[in-house]
């Protein structure tokens, strides 16, 4: 980012400049957030990088910020997004994964089992940023016997693999599967 002083006001936003206070920034054109989604868990946060092809990833936890920068796609765009985050997480604690369609975020939690109303510090609303309402739950009322989301996490990373790595599901391939309240429909007229 390269800082100026400037007097003239309009003519540098014209020029794509951004205005912190007194001083001018330009921001690297080719650059754009990457977009991604959040969900919170008693013991992590989770957040998914949306970017196929994802090459040269960095990720950086600190204790209040992360730091995520990759080359994505077949165009090699240069992502980049830094977070200040809601609360305090463990950075020794915290992982990441890369998939061929995104990078994976655990931020392991400074503070088990408070819940993080959003993922920033600001309620500024971040247009490449979204829940993710498929993951989402109301974690307050899970039991503790469940492996903790972390655990599951990191257990799901270390077992990612092709199609023959999937788990068998009991009763998936039983046609003559039937539940107790399955009767015969009656015939259409």
């Amino acid at each position: 980012m390269v800082l100026h002083q400037l007097t003239s006001c309009t003519v540098e936003v014209e020029r794509g400049l951004r205005y912190y206070g007194d001083v001018f920034a330009q921001e690297d054109i080719d650059m754009q957030p990457a977009t991604a989604k959040w969900y919170d868990r008693r013991e992590a946060v989770f957040i998914e990088f949306c970017i196929e092809d994802s090459k040269d990833v960095q990720v950086k936890f600190d204790k209040t910020k992360l730091d995520f920068s990759c080359l994505g796609g077949t165009d090699n765009m240069k992502h980049h997004n830094e977070v200040e985050l809601f609360e305090s997480i463990d950075p020794n604690e915290s992982k990441h994964k890369r998939t061929d369609r995104s990078v994976f975020c655990c931020l392991r939690k400074a503070e088990p089992g408070k819940s993080w109303p959003r993922l920033t510090k600001d309620k500024t609303k971040l247009n490449w940023l979204s829940v993710d309402f498929n993951n989402w739950k109301d974690w307050e009322d899970d039991s503790d016997e469940e492996l903790s989301s972390f655990d599951r996490f990191s257990e799901m990373m270390n077992n990612m693999g092709g199609e023959d790595d999937l788990p068998d599901v009991d009763g998936a391939d039983d046609e003559e599967s039937a539940d107790s309240d399955d009767e015969k429909m009656p015939d259409l007229e």
